[in-house]
């Protein structure tokens, strides 16, 4: 027997009527012949990650759907130029020229003049869908920006967060076993400054350097690390998400995370975006490795 849908009018929530069989979808409960559940709807939803974790390839899964927000990552501009860090603000503490002269010059852009009170109106329109579901994506990296925008003087994280939100979001955690992988898609990404694919040929003028992709692999390394001590001492359990998982079966994590936020699971769509690795970066993983062993570089 399929499954019965059924919307409730009154909360938005998604009832679930299961005959048979199991769910299709894994992480979405335990059902049995007969078994109703009641999955209560979720408001807001944030995915942390780090770059290059295919967390975009989640979020705009997400956002596809129709009800689960329009998740940006709303968080990654200084408001004193109103830009995400640029190639060589990666590389602040860089002082190597042949790495510098890969990367573009900094744009000093223009200043962010928006309140908090702004700032937060904006965010809250923009990442929300018909139905109420608010949808964001933080990284590491930009939890100061968070902090410093929503005024919290204690440095609280958490607190941030429910600044901006009113509670507690249900938190996706995306991450990546790997990180050679991830740090050169990111050295990739830095340098063409090329960090989605909608599936043409862009131009790539990256170039290999070892120690610009270990210089990288830290920087994420650190980021995963400092996703993982804060869940711990807040207590938080996150939704789980390995880059594996959602790139071999990206419909199905994408049902996964709106079965967790109370939405139809069969909205899940085909995946949004083409994989950017290719065979260039699979020759660079393997190098790098080499040079990784010779020169103990992160891996």
């Amino acid at each position: 027997m399929s499954p019965v849908r059924v919307d409730d009018a009154h909360t938005g929530s998604f009832v679930k009527v299961f005959g048979l069989a199991a769910s299709k979808f894994p992480g979405c409960g335990r059902f049995s012949p007969g078994y109703t559940e009641r999955v209560p709807p979720v408001d807001n939803y944030l995915v942390c990650a780090s770059q290059r974790s295919g967390s975009t390839l989640l979020v705009e899964s997400l956002a596809a759907t129709g009800v689960a927000g329009t998740p940006e990552e709303f968080f990654q501009e200084f408001p004193s130029s109103s830009h995400s860090p640029q190639p060589r603000e990666w590389f602040a503490d860089v002082d190597d020229p042949q790495i510098l002269d890969l990367l573009a010059e900094v744009d000093d852009g223009v200043v962010d003049g928006r309140t908090f009170a702004q700032w937060r109106a904006d965010v809250l329109a923009e990442g929300r869908s018909a139905n109420g579901v608010w949808g964001g994506k933080l990284m590491w990296n930009q939890t100061p920006l968070l902090i410093t925008r929503a005024r919290i003087g204690s440095g609280s994280l958490r607190a941030a967060i429910r600044a901006l939100l009113g509670s507690d979001p249900l938190y996706v955690h995306v991450y990546r076993e790997d990180v050679v992988p991830q740090a050169v898609s990111m050295w990739r990404a830095v340098q063409t400054r090329v960090w989605r694919h909608d599936g043409g040929q862009d131009a790539d003028t990256a170039v290999y350097h070892a120690e610009g992709i270990a210089h990288l692999a830290r920087i994420l390394l650190q980021q995963e690390r400092s996703w993982r001590d804060w869940f711990v001492a807040e207590g938080i359990e996150p939704l789980e998400i390995e880059f594996a998982e959602l790139t071999k079966d990206p419909s199905g994590t994408t049902a996964r995370v709106l079965s967790a936020l109370g939405q139809d699971p069969a909205l899940a769509p085909p995946p949004p975006l083409k994989p950017q690795s290719d065979a260039r970066s699979k020759e660079w993983v393997e190098r790098y490795r080499d040079d990784a062993v010779r020169n103990g570089y992160p891996q």
